[in-house]
């Protein structure tokens, strides 16, 4: 009796299992996006900005994961790609003149050698080893765009130019959630599709046992080197419309507490896990808002609810189950 107990489901993995039944997930899947598609309609300006940026988190979380959650990578420097499809953006279109659209495909390939330039340097770290050089990573980036005049030093970049998109100017807060909905709808198709794909597999093996998988067959200079380029690409695109949504961009909007934000809402929705991921990415940037009204104990408030989900749900509050 106390075996049948102790195996017993609990109400959290039979809410799981029950969304994650194929037929009930194209219905949660149908509901978001009639939600997403009315949400401008229905909120007012200030919940859409704050939407907006939840959605941006879920861009980035969903990259971080790729390194963290599927190839069990640690990264703490992953505001540095965020930062290159920034500045990449900011710089061509800004101080060159370089057609919006046109300036994307450079800083995606600027993202991808960025992957390479943490990754080769890190393959054979791990643990509190390779921490320290993704920290030391994030850092190199931030105060390199701090030191150069090209990038406006610390001041940063301003008056980046708005996109336009068939004569349709991209400019108001409604214009860049849906922006940033149609990346995030992206970034899940990605997420799913490389979760299932035999590179999805490979960066599983790798994450559980590196000897192991080499030992099998499975290249681990490009696994994980294909991990970070990947992850690097999720930030750039993140960075890229970033930039242009606020018009402007400085170096101190990719810090270390950037990089930790981004890593905490991974941890927190649960490693590996897609929804999770994106459950997280929501908690992270709803959670201080919702507590707006406790004034300066808010973030103390929100800290110590944090402490507790990870206390009583150390794997995330929806892990992956998949091993």
């Amino acid at each position: 009796m106390a075996t049948d107990e102790a195996r017993r489901p609990t109400p959290f993995e039979r809410l799981y299992a029950y969304l994650d039944a194929p037929n009930r997930r194209h219905t949660v899947h149908v509901i978001i996006i009639l939600l997403l598609i009315v949400t401008p309609f229905i909120a007012n300006q200030y919940t859409t900005v704050i939407l907006t940026n939840a959605l941006l988190y879920v861009v980035l979380c969903l990259g971080l994961n790729i390194v963290v959650g599927y190839a069990g990578l640690l990264d703490l420097g992953y505001a540095a790609f965020f930062a290159v499809g920034a500045y990449t953006i900011g710089i061509l279109t800004q101080q060159f003149g370089v057609n919006f659209w046109l300036a994307i495909p450079f800083a995606i390939v600027a993202a991808a050698v960025a992957g390479v330039v943490i990754g080769a340097p890190t393959l054979r770290l791990r643990s509190d080893y390779l921490a320290i050089v993704t920290l030391g990573f994030g850092e190199i980036v931030r105060f390199t765009a701090r030191n150069l005049e090209i990038t406006g030093g610390a001041s940063g970049l301003f008056a980046i130019p708005e996109p336009s998109l068939f004569g349709w100017r991209i400019d108001s807060a409604s214009d860049f959630f849906y922006v940033f909905a149609v990346l995030a709808v992206l970034a899940y198709i990605a997420s799913q599709r490389l979760y299932h794909s035999r590179l999805g597999r490979a960066w599983l093996y790798v994450r559980h046992d590196e000897d192991a998988a080499e030992a099998m067959g499975i290249d681990r200079v490009r696994t994980k080197l294909s991990a970070y380029i990947i992850g690097a690409i999720f930030g750039a695109m993140g960075g890229i419309f970033f930039s242009v949504n606020l018009g402007a961009i400085s170096p101190e909007s990719f810090s270390f507490e950037q990089s930790v934000m981004i890593l905490l809402a991974v941890v927190l929705g649960g490693m590996g896990k897609i929804p999770g991921v994106i459950l997280g990415a929501f908690i992270i940037v709803l959670g201080p808002e919702l507590l707006r009204d406790l004034d300066s104990l808010r973030l103390l408030v929100f800290a110590v609810l944090l402490l507790l989900i990870m206390l009583f749900r150390p794997s995330g509050i929806w892990p992956d189950k998949r091993s």
